[in-house]
């Protein structure tokens, strides 16, 4: 198990990591999500030994590596940049790291590990000659080749475009659990957390505000700041709450609990946004007072819906989730 305890670190009046606790269990992906310049990036180079944490201590399985270089932590890094030898082919880049192995184990753990990537026959390949999918491939193959204790990746896919993005989100996840790694995954793209990650750990300006499940993260959010952050579309922080719906406030309207076509609140559609096969609306709730916003994919809106045009829904009990009211900055 790695543990994190209480780890702070400063540059000059900006504290980019503040008293952060942390662990990681055997054969888990932990995510650390968070807005650019919350720290995650930062944490991550104090857990792999690039920069020293100020105070709190690391350590890895009970062994206390809080002043241990990187290369005595061993662990595997993947950075957004792919960081490969320009001078070296494939091979080469892959079997950096396994010095002290004979040049057909070497051989032997290269082939594998291109196989794992689908990179088969790159061996020769010079790194200019690679996609930028290739690279990043090649880049993991080389971060796994000397059989790392846990792999910290940092932004990994950022540089990538959407489509290949998704792409290698799918193998990389198939790669991790296959190869039942501790991993690390910085990131502020939700979807690649979820995804990729057994638990999430949410940063904001340097502190852990909620680590959880997916699960727990969607339907039980720590604050209005960690909701809004994952993407709930409608947020209230309006009194008016506890007429309409029971709870005191701040609270979210679950998006996939609202009931459309159906019900036996009226909403007016005040704006209509079809991206691919799912619907957007933005909706007014006359009876209440309150504005929604809804996203799905359903059949039952007719063809020729327009702004004014009004529609039927149901929003139950459970499809409110109430915040702490004193964590909703």
């Amino acid at each position: 198990m790695l543990r994190l305890e209480n780890i702070t670190k400063n540059y000059g009046k900006v504290q980019a990591v503040n008293g952060v606790s942390l662990e990681l269990a055997e054969d888990e992906t932990l995510a650390l999500l968070g807005p650019s310049g919350c720290g995650k990036s930062t944490l991550l180079r104090i857990i792999a030994g690039l920069e020293l944490a100020d105070s709190g201590k690391i350590f890895l399985d009970n062994q206390d590596i809080s002043r241990a270089t990187p290369q005595a932590r061993g662990f595997g890094m993947v950075f957004q940049d792919y960081a490969l030898f320009p001078h070296l082919n494939v091979e080469r880049n892959i079997a950096f790291g396994l010095a002290g192995e004979s040049r057909e184990e070497k051989r032997k753990r290269v082939t594998e590990l291109l196989q794992l990537v689908e990179l088969s026959g790159y061996e020769s390949r010079r790194i200019h000659e690679l996609s930028g999918g290739e690279q990043q491939r090649v880049a993991l193959a080389r971060a796994l080749a000397p059989r790392p204790p846990i792999l910290l990746l940092d932004e990994p896919l950022s540089n990538l475009d959407m489509t290949l993005r998704e792409t290698l989100k799918q193998e990389l996840r198939f790669i991790l659990s296959k190869l039942n790694i501790r991993a690390i995954y910085v990131t502020h793209d939700q979807g690649e957390a979820f995804a990729l990650a057994n638990r999430i750990a949410i940063m904001r300006e340097g502190k852990i505000v909620q680590v959880a499940k997916q699960n727990e993260l969607y339907n039980q959010p720590a604050s209005s700041w960690v909701a809004n952050f994952l993407g709930h579309p409608n947020l209230y922080r309006e009194k008016q709450l506890q007429k309409v719906a029971g709870v005191k406030g701040p609270a979210v309207l679950r998006n996939d609990l609202i009931k459309l076509g159906e019900g036996n609140l009226t909403a007016t559609l005040q704006a209509h946004q079809l991206l691919g096969g799912m619907h957007q609306l933005w909706l007014i709730i006359p009876e209440w007072n309150l504005s929604l916003r809804w996203q799905g994919f359903t059949r039952e809106l007719p063809d020729n819906l327009k702004v004014g045009d009004s529609l039927k829904l149901s929003i139950p009990q459970s499809a409110w989730l109430e915040l702490p009211e004193t964590q909703t900055t």
